[in-house]
């Protein structure tokens, strides 16, 4: 600035710079999204979006389904980018796996309608992982914020939801166990430990379980000249038989709404 420029001006041009920079890294989030989003709607795989606050330790969780090294760091929007990653579960069914924005309380205003924005990836989910800093003393606020946030971007009350309450390796031996109770009793939620692997198991099979809960069977019949759909439709796996008939082959599937729709807009 100027040489009579004073600190507070100097500071507040500082921050109107850094959330300019923030705002233009998050409309071009925004736009490569929209494009990624438009081809994985012809993807046959499920998706399943990681939200969160910030430091609640989504990227950690990522990596360990994954063994993808995203940034696990304390650090406000370190993923920008909604990183993704194809995931292969158990039972040999294919997700993808979606790491979002971590929240923030008090977002600036001017901040709101972009972070908003790149959150719509979660519209887009077939199931919603909540991961919460189970040990931070705001845990409950945090999670009233983030469950408001998803309702008010218009998230389906259909789509599934678990909550992950991370962090408990940092939890005193009582507080652990009265959570562990609350995590047997309670199937939506599911104590772990990112950092030190706990608890991953049994959420990977509760994820395997919720994509083989929902398949409904159909019959198809595709001509010979068909080869591209039914060349989609066993390597999205749904394919339970298929016979060769004069005209063609005729098929049995099973499948997900999303696939079916998938199949619909090749």
């Amino acid at each position: 600035g100027g040489p009579g420029e004073t600190q507070i001006e100097s500071d507040r041009r500082a921050i109107d710079e850094e959330v300019a920079k923030i705002r233009r890294q998050l409309a071009k989030v925004v736009k490569t999204r929209e494009l990624h989003r438009a081809a994985r709607r012809k993807v046959p795989f499920p998706v399943v979006a990681l939200v969160g606050y910030t430091n609640a330790g989504k990227s950690t969780i990522f990596n360990r389904l994954t063994g993808a090294e995203v940034l696990a760091k304390d650090m406000l929007f370190a993923t920008l980018d909604p990183t993704m990653r194809g995931l292969t579960l158990p039972t040999g069914r294919k997700i993808i796996l979606s790491d979002t924005v971590g929240f923030i309380s008090d977002l600036p205003t001017q901040l709101v309608a972009a972070f908003r924005a790149t959150l719509e990836e979660v519209l887009e989910a077939d199931l919603i992982l909540h991961v919460r800093d189970i040990s931070h003393p705001e845990t409950e606020e945090q999670a009233t914020d983030v469950n408001r946030i998803l309702d008010s971007l218009g998230v389906a009350a259909d789509v599934p939801l678990l909550e992950i309450w991370n962090k408990i390796d940092r939890l005193g031996d009582d507080a652990r166990a009265a959570l562990l109770v609350k995590d047997a009793r309670t199937p939506q939620i599911y104590a772990t430990s990112a950092m030190t692997g706990e608890g991953m198991e049994a959420l990977v099979t509760a994820i395997a379980g919720i994509f083989d809960e929902d398949r409904a069977p159909a019959e198809l019949r595709l001509g010979f000249d068909e080869g591209k759909a039914r060349a989609w439709l066993h390597q999205a796996g749904v394919v339970t038989s298929e016979t060769v008939e004069d005209d063609g082959y005729r098929l049995n599937v099973s499948w997900t709404k999303r696939q079916e729709a998938a199949f619909a807009a090749r």
